[in-house]
């Protein structure tokens, strides 16, 4: 980092109260020195990343950061603030805050200033040497790594070795391959050698926690005398592990928030996995776990993927933070098997729709293709569509309850989890069979997991045992136990729908309107989404699921055409990167993607997302009132030819949009400006008085 940070961009006396200034007062010393060009469009670009996730860290550290186009070189201030500066750490206030700057497009310079700066982070001696810096030049000196922060051998290797190696974790690679001549263990004629551990840490930004729980890691292990080599899967990518040391290893250590990518290069080792805080708060604790198990033989969690196929943490599980409840798990393995229904749903109901329009609601009567197909006739190739369609949509609960189980109990769950669907379509159980079956083959596995097999026995558990036990007893379950009464439960709910008109639709069409506006694409989003394309996927949905669907599908769109639209009107009171993704919002819009909207959400959440509610209450409601069918579960104004009542239908739309986009523009309208500058306001915007032409939305790390 000798380029990036000068005794000018240093200010240990920092007097901000508030994140927003802090990140103001030291952007104002990049201003001054050139580094940045646009003040503002420099602060919005730092505002919106920080919108997406906050950058404090524990221990008292804030790292503000963003890549923008206003930066003319990657450039890193520091400020000391006394009283202490709230940057959303869980310990509270930072007192030690890094401003970093990358120009936009330098992806490598911009991380390995971060990664770097996050393994030095992990230095006590190199914390307390900043607190405790007299002055502006050696605090630069001390963050470039040209004094040491403590006069220790171990501490100057360290400094030493970070800057270089951090983004791909080479420097663990290469200590390993001086601490294991020939990577094959135990010296025959020499001492015992130490207890070797390699280890993987990830997060979901691949960034500041990837590289402070490696450090942590790797200083636990030089305290315990623990030869600790870690591979860090960052956003800079990742080199691999030798696969010589991997072997050599006596133990695994995987901590992550997200996915540990070829996971099974690790398999039949002693493992522990755990998130990735755990390793940057207790990493002694975790070499203690890893020994223990080693002492007991224990083979654990690396070894689920591999042959054995017993135990670890599911592919749901990998994706979370450590310690969850059984309410957050369980949301996500119905979430897991929610996302990979609905490609079959959209595919399977699109196909379906062609079919309708091009050969008649008398389609579904048409004999089989395979019987009678005239290449000349619209009707041949429109019985073709609907049942290509229909084919995918028997699809839809066998591979919802396949996933669910899968996010449970990963690979061994898939089994019982497509025969508990299948069962739940042959006995008429429908979508509330198929997420029960889901949830009872997942708890199957895992519970066969943990009986205790003998080794001789492992190799052929994952593709005899396991299967054949946890088939039998979902098919069971299924079709004498808890068979009849869902699929009782299943008419009911249909009844009901099929009942539901006048108030008690329009109300229904309401509450999925602010459903599906609440989280833009989240779990309360899909819910509401998953009920309606339930109703539909069947060969001859009811007039009332027809009518869910579209209230669904009309409510989803109202969001991001809102934001288009608003910043159309009233440009003003958005910044350059709110207006450019307003233009990408009304395709977005148009297409069904409520995504569109998160930009917008996540910068101003308190405005625009109740007012995304109100206007998608408004439109389910205009929807449900005016009757319009959809049989396609997605396609957005491209599918309006198949939609009942399009006119209406689009006046709903309208309605809903313009709801939307008049309380927003109100509400960010009475948003107090702040003299003299165009800070960021409460609500998160850039305030607009100072607008920067030609920004581009910023790529947050």
């Amino acid at each position: 980092m000798s380029d990036t940070i000068t005794a000018d961009l240093v200010d240990l006396d920092l007097s901000a109260d508030t994140k927003e200034a802090a990140a103001r007062a030291l952007a104002e010393r990049m201003v001054a020195l050139g580094r940045v060009t646009d003040l503002e469009g420099f602060l919005a670009d730092v505002a919106a990343r920080e919108a997406q996730m906050p950058t404090g860290l524990d221990g008292g550290i804030g790292i503000p950061h963003c890549r923008s186009e206003h930066v003319t070189e990657p450039t890193l201030a520091f400020g000391r603030s006394a009283a202490g500066v709230d940057f959303g750490a869980a310990d509270g206030p930072a007192d030690l805050i890094f401003l970093i700057a990358a120009p936009a497009g330098a992806d490598d310079a911009h991380l390995t200033i971060l990664s770097s700066l996050a393994r030095q982070l992990m230095n006590a001696e190199f914390t307390a040497a900043l607190r405790s810096a007299g002055d502006a030049a050696a605090a630069a000196a001390l963050i470039r790594g040209e004094e040491p922060a403590a006069p220790t051998e171990d501490a100057t290797e360290e400094t030493g070795d970070t800057g270089d190696t951090a983004d791909t974790g080479a420097v663990s690679a290469a200590a390993s391959a001086e601490t294991a001549p020939g990577s094959t263990g135990q010296d025959s004629g020499g001492p015992a050698r130490p207890f070797r551990i390699v280890a993987v840490t990830s997060c979901p930004t691949g960034i500041a926690h990837t590289y402070m729980a490696a450090e942590s890691l790797e200083n636990a292990g030089r305290e315990e005398g623990v030869e600790v080599v870690v591979e860090t899967q960052g956003s800079a990518g990742f080199t691999r592990l030798d696969p010589a040391v991997i072997a050599a290893a006596d133990g695994v250590i995987l901590a992550h928030d997200v996915a540990v990518r070829e996971k099974d290069r690790f398999a039949g080792k002693p493992t522990v996995d755990t998130g990735v805080k755990a390793a940057i708060n207790r990493p002694g604790e975790l070499i203690g776990e890893v020994r223990d198990k080693a002492a007991r033989g224990e083979v654990t969690a690396a070894a689920a993927d591999g042959p054995a196929g017993s135990g670890g943490a599911t592919p749901v599980e990998r994706g979370g933070e450590s310690g969850e409840g059984y309410g957050a798990k369980l949301r996500k393995w119905l979430m897991s098997g929610v996302s990979y229904m609905v490609p079959f749903v959209a595919a399977g109901g699109l196909l379906i729709a062609l079919g309708f329009a091009i050969g008649g609601y008398e389609i579904n009567k048409a004999p089989s293709v395979m019987d009678h197909f005239v290449w000349t006739q619209a009707d041949s190739w429109a019985a073709l569509l609907f049942q290509i369609g229909g084919v995918a949509f028997a699809f839809l609960v066998p591979v919802l309850a396949g996933y669910i189980a899968y996010g449970m109990a990963d690979r061994p769950g898939l089994v019982p989890g497509f025969v508990g669907g299948s069962i739940a379509l042959t006995i008429n159980a429908g979508f509330l069979g198929g997420l029960a079956a889901g949830l009872i083959s997942g708890a199957v596995v895992l519970a066969i997991q943990r009986v205790p097999i003998p080794k001789a026995l492992r190799g052929i558990m994952p593709v005899v045992v396991i299967p054949l036990v946890s088939a039998a007893v979902v098919g069971f379950l299924m079709f004498v136990v808890i068979g009849k009464p869902i699929a009782s439960a299943q008419e009911g709910m249909t009844d009901w729908l099929n009942g539901l008109s006048g108030a008690n639709a329009v109300l229904l069409g309401a509450l999925l309107g602010l459903m599906m506006c609440f989280d833009l694409g989240g779990p309360v989003n899909k819910v509401a989404y998953t009920f309606a394309t339930a109703g539909i996927a069947v060969a001859s949905p009811s007039d009332s699921a027809m009518k869910i669907m579209a209230a669904v599908m009309a409510a989803g769109m109202v969001p991001p055409l809102a934001m288009a639209l608003a910043t159309t009107v009233r440009g003003r009171l958005f910044n350059a990167a709110e207006r450019e993704n307003g233009k990408a919002a009304w395709v977005l819009g148009a297409s069904f993607i409520s995504e569109g909207a998160i930009p917008f959400a996540a910068a101003d959440p308190l405005r625009v997302i109740p007012s995304s509610m109100v206007g998608g209450a408004v439109t389910g409601a205009l929807s449900m009132a005016f009757g319009a069918t959809l049989r396609a579960p997605h396609g957005g104004i491209f599918v309006v030819p198949l939609i009942g009542n399009p006119l209406l239908y689009l006046v709903a739309i309208a309605a809903g949009v313009c709801v939307t986009a008049a309380l927003v523009i109100v509400l960010k309208g009475l948003r107090k400006p702040v003299t003299g500058t165009s800070a960021q306001g409460p609500g998160g915007g850039a305030d607009p008085s100072a607008p920067t032409p030609g920004a581009k939305q910023p790529v947050a790390a």
